[in-house]
Protein backbone atom coordinates (compact mmCIF):
# COMPACT_ATOMS: atom_id res chain seq x y z
CA UNK A 1 0.00 0.00 0.00
CA UNK A 2 1.03 3.57 -1.05
CA UNK A 3 1.44 6.02 1.96
CA UNK A 4 -0.72 8.34 0.39
CA UNK A 5 -3.79 5.91 0.07
CA UNK A 6 -5.89 3.70 2.82
CA UNK A 7 -8.09 1.02 2.50
CA UNK A 8 -11.35 0.94 5.30
CA UNK A 9 -12.77 -2.22 5.08
CA UNK A 10 -16.04 -2.72 7.11
CA UNK A 11 -18.12 -6.00 6.79
CA UNK A 12 -18.49 -6.35 3.00
CA UNK A 13 -17.79 -3.02 1.95
CA UNK A 14 -14.13 -1.80 0.91
CA UNK A 15 -13.25 1.72 0.31
CA UNK A 16 -9.52 3.51 -0.80
CA UNK A 17 -9.20 6.59 0.20
CA UNK A 18 -6.36 8.35 -2.24
CA UNK A 19 -4.64 11.60 -2.02
CA UNK A 20 -3.85 12.58 -5.39
CA UNK A 21 -0.84 15.38 -5.40
CA UNK A 22 0.38 17.41 -8.52
CA UNK A 23 -2.16 15.87 -10.56
CA UNK A 24 -0.06 12.70 -9.92
CA UNK A 25 -2.82 9.86 -9.84
CA UNK A 26 -0.40 6.76 -10.30
CA UNK A 27 -0.24 5.81 -6.73
CA UNK A 28 -4.27 5.77 -6.68
CA UNK A 29 -4.41 4.25 -9.11
CA UNK A 30 -2.13 1.60 -8.94
CA UNK A 31 -3.36 1.09 -5.31
CA UNK A 32 -6.94 -0.11 -7.06
CA UNK A 33 -5.37 -1.90 -9.47
CA UNK A 34 -3.84 -4.08 -6.58
CA UNK A 35 -6.86 -4.41 -5.15
CA UNK A 36 -8.89 -5.52 -8.09
CA UNK A 37 -5.98 -8.16 -8.16
CA UNK A 38 -6.19 -9.12 -4.74
CA UNK A 39 -9.93 -9.74 -4.87
CA UNK A 40 -9.42 -12.51 -8.07
CA UNK A 41 -6.77 -14.22 -6.09
CA UNK A 42 -9.15 -14.10 -3.33
CA UNK A 43 -12.23 -15.33 -5.53
CA UNK A 44 -13.92 -12.41 -4.56
CA UNK A 45 -16.76 -10.78 -6.51
CA UNK A 46 -15.65 -7.06 -7.48
CA UNK A 47 -19.24 -5.66 -8.61
CA UNK A 48 -18.11 -2.46 -10.88
CA UNK A 49 -21.78 -1.55 -11.07
CA UNK A 50 -22.27 -1.25 -7.36
CA UNK A 51 -18.35 0.52 -7.19
CA UNK A 52 -18.78 4.57 -7.17
CA UNK A 53 -15.76 7.58 -7.12
CA UNK A 54 -15.85 10.87 -5.35
CA UNK A 55 -13.40 13.31 -5.99
CA UNK A 56 -13.01 16.10 -3.83
CA UNK A 57 -11.22 18.74 -4.99
CA UNK A 58 -11.21 22.01 -3.81
CA UNK A 59 -8.12 23.91 -6.35
CA UNK A 60 -9.68 27.06 -7.70
CA UNK A 61 -8.90 25.34 -11.48
CA UNK A 62 -10.27 22.10 -11.14
CA UNK A 63 -9.40 19.87 -14.28
CA UNK A 64 -11.55 17.30 -15.01
CA UNK A 65 -10.93 13.98 -13.59
CA UNK A 66 -10.71 10.59 -16.01
CA UNK A 67 -12.83 7.97 -14.38
CA UNK A 68 -11.29 4.75 -13.04
CA UNK A 69 -11.51 1.18 -15.12
CA UNK A 70 -12.23 -1.82 -13.53
CA UNK A 71 -12.26 -4.89 -15.18
CA UNK A 72 -12.76 -2.86 -18.80
CA UNK A 73 -16.08 -0.97 -17.19
CA UNK A 74 -15.63 2.65 -16.12
CA UNK A 75 -16.59 3.57 -12.46
CA UNK A 76 -19.41 6.30 -12.14
CA UNK A 77 -18.12 9.40 -10.64
CA UNK A 78 -20.46 10.61 -8.06
CA UNK A 79 -20.91 13.92 -6.38
CA UNK A 80 -21.72 12.84 -3.07
CA UNK A 81 -22.35 8.84 -1.46
CA UNK A 82 -23.45 7.55 1.84
CA UNK A 83 -20.45 5.95 3.95
CA UNK A 84 -20.95 4.10 7.49
CA UNK A 85 -24.75 6.46 7.88
CA UNK A 86 -22.72 9.34 7.13
CA UNK A 87 -23.83 11.41 3.89
CA UNK A 88 -20.47 12.65 2.37
CA UNK A 89 -21.04 15.68 -0.36
CA UNK A 90 -17.66 16.30 -2.63
CA UNK A 91 -17.60 19.61 -1.05
CA UNK A 92 -17.48 17.89 2.82
CA UNK A 93 -20.17 20.42 3.68
CA UNK A 94 -22.57 18.75 6.18
CA UNK A 95 -25.86 20.21 4.15
CA UNK A 96 -27.00 16.57 2.62
CA UNK A 97 -26.27 14.70 5.65
CA UNK A 98 -27.96 17.18 7.80
CA UNK A 99 -31.29 16.96 6.01
CA UNK A 100 -31.07 12.88 5.79
CA UNK A 101 -31.10 12.98 9.68
CA UNK A 102 -33.64 15.56 10.14
CA UNK A 103 -35.55 13.44 7.78
CA UNK A 104 -35.61 10.39 9.88
CA UNK A 105 -36.21 12.18 12.94
CA UNK A 106 -39.50 13.27 11.72
CA UNK A 107 -40.55 10.03 9.80
CA UNK A 108 -39.41 8.16 14.04
CA UNK A 109 -41.65 11.35 15.60
CA UNK A 110 -44.87 10.36 13.17
CA UNK A 111 -43.91 6.64 14.17
CA UNK A 112 -44.05 7.50 18.27
CA UNK A 113 -47.71 9.37 17.22
CA UNK A 114 -48.49 6.51 15.23
CA UNK A 115 -47.51 3.98 18.35
CA UNK A 116 -49.81 6.78 21.33
CA UNK A 117 -52.81 5.86 18.72
CA UNK A 118 -52.26 1.88 19.53
CA UNK A 119 -52.23 1.01 15.96
CA UNK A 120 -51.26 -2.43 15.24
CA UNK A 121 -47.40 -3.05 14.60
CA UNK A 122 -48.22 -4.30 10.96
CA UNK A 123 -49.14 -0.96 10.29
CA UNK A 124 -46.37 0.92 11.68
CA UNK A 125 -44.25 -1.84 10.35
CA UNK A 126 -45.71 -0.44 7.02
CA UNK A 127 -45.10 3.54 7.54
CA UNK A 128 -41.35 3.01 8.63
CA UNK A 129 -40.38 0.86 5.80
CA UNK A 130 -42.47 3.65 3.48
Amino acid sequence: MHSSNHIIKFADDMTVVGLINKDNESAYREEVRELVSWCKVNNLYLNVDKTKEMVVDFRRARRDHSPLAINGSSVEIVRNIKFLGVHIAENLTWILNTSSITKRAQRLYFLRKLREAHLPSPILTTFYRG
